[in-house]
């Protein structure tokens, strides 16, 4: 097992003010799922319907994330989950959360690189030349996936050269996407019909339960800010909060795209479009012109996502390096930037080779990643509840629920509900996944599995867990 030097090297910079932290976590939920995935929603569970499993779910992730806000206002530390869990059910299981969300982070950054030049496409038509190969029926074009493969280096590079440039670009993109919330609103009060978001309701629970299902997707992103604590130069009190306000923030954008576009088109037209909230702002409109600026505020999306979780899944890498749970190499730190360098060049080269399987990956890489993101939000929860009834007296700046047992009752909730999302992807439930989904979440897990008989058993959970992990690899 090798051990990692990365205490030796600099620290991380804390460098991110209060807007860095709520754009990287708002920004990470706001990806390209609303621009092409909203049409489906409305012909699923109508308009009323969309908005009300949207808004059950960003209730789930409001429980969960109030579990995160106080775990990370006692812990800021880089990795997030992976302290957590560490210090409330021992190394093995924290390996098993971390690399859960790792695998979430990856497959949406992957996600993001294919959405892009789809994205593209759209404005400039022309953009699939040079044939490559098919996927699954989808013919990969060479200028087509060099859009995406070209994208991730300039993102990763940008990472590379510091976390404070990332949150910047971060802030700036976040800006422009909230002005293209403002255009679709002022456009559903110019140009949307109220006749148009009928049905209201459609499907009954399966329609409710088809867009609830994809809320993980959606909203993994508020936990990067956990993941970039160590780097954050505010209180952690005001961190844990910027947890909860940011998934308050991404439910009301998602409530927002849901009305505005059903007002601007029948169903059936909205179901059978490509990109449907770009042709929705262009009707409402009556532009092609204004439907293009839409795909500019999809590709702010698909760029402030990217940026944020090639961030969070880079630190979680470096932490399970710190730790001695995975290679050294990913734990060493740029010695002129202070950035986990290695560990942002392995995910970006992931990201690079995403597009070259074309869009098809597009689903499978959005279901192949939800169990996994579901599954470390459960631990989370769990680990917030072992840790209240086991360190009572641990240092918590943020104490949710108060000091009586409305804590425990939000942990539970959390954990109640995360195992219940979870069930929903299972085999017969409303959102089994298909069987090229299952091969990649069983191509990471078998990855991960190597790694994992490799972290040392019978390591009590606790505080100083972690040191006692790295005494224990030394001493081998």
């Amino acid at each position: 097992m090798a051990t990692t030097d990365a205490h030796a090297e600099p620290g991380l910079k804390k460098v991110l003010g209060r807007l860095d932290v709520l754009a990287l976590g708002f920004g990470a939920m706001i990806g390209f799922g609303w621009v092409v995935l909203t049409g489906g929603w409305l012909e699923s569970a109508g308009t009323m319907g969309a908005v009300l499993a949207m808004v059950t779910g960003g209730v789930i992730m409001s429980i969960v994330g109030l579990t995160y806000a106080e775990l990370c206002a006692a812990m800021p530390k880089a990795g997030g989950e992976h302290n957590y869990i560490m210090r409330a059910m021992g190394p093995r299981t924290s390996f098993i959360g971390s690399w859960a969300i790792i695998g979430g982070y990856v497959t949406i950054v992957a996600f993001e690189a294919v959405a892009l030049p789809r994205t593209v496409e759209y404005i400039f038509p022309g953009l699939s030349q040079i044939p490559l190969w098919t996927v699954a029926g989808d013919e990969v074009h060479l200028t087509w996936a060099l859009v995406g493969a070209l994208a991730a280096v300039a993102i990763t590079w940008i990472n590379i050269r510091g976390v404070k440039e990332a949150g910047i670009v971060q802030t700036f993109v976040v800006l422009f996407l909230l002005a293209i919330g403002v255009v679709m609103v002022v456009g559903a009060f110019v140009g949307g019909e109220p006749a148009n978001m009928e049905p209201w309701f459609n499907g009954g629970t399966t329609g409710f339960f088809a867009v609830l299902v994809v809320v993980p997707f959606l909203f993994i992103g508020f936990d990067v800010i956990p993941q970039s604590a160590e780097e954050v130069d505010i209180p952690a009190r005001q961190i844990g909060s910027l947890v909860v306000v940011s998934v308050i923030m991404a439910t009301i954008w998602y409530v927002m795209v849901i009305l505005t576009t059903s007002s601007a088109m029948p169903v059936g037209d909205l179901a059978a479009a490509d990109i449907a909230t770009a042709d929705a702002v262009g009707a409402m409109f009556g532009s092609d012109f204004m439907a293009k600026v839409l795909i500019a505020g999809g590709i702010a999306g698909i760029l402030t996502s990217w940026n944020s979780l090639l961030l969070g899944a880079s630190r979680l890498m470096f932490s399970l390096a710190r730790s001695g749970m995975l290679p050294a190499w990913f734990g060493r730190l740029h010695p002129k930037y202070s950035t986990p360098h290695n560990a942002l060049l392995f995910i970006g080269a992931l990201s690079f080779i995403a597009p070259f399987f074309g869009a098809q990956m597009l689903g499978w890489l959005v279901d192949s990643g939800a169990p996994s993101i579901v599954l470390a939000y459960t631990l989370v929860a769990v680990s917030f509840l072992i840790l209240r009834r086991r360190e009572p007296g641990m240092d918590r700046p943020l104490r949710i629920g108060g000091r009586g047992n409305g804590g425990m009752a939000i942990g539970v909730a959390a954990a109640v509900l995360g195992t219940a999302l979870f069930s929903l992807y299972m085999p017969g439930m409303p959102a089994q996944l298909g069987t090229e989904p299952w091969i990649l979440f069983g191509l990471w897990w078998v990855i991960g599995l190597v790694y994992f008989f490799r972290v040392p058993s019978g390591i009590a959970a606790g505080e100083d867990a972690e040191e006692r992990l790295l005494q224990l690899l030394r001493s081998r």
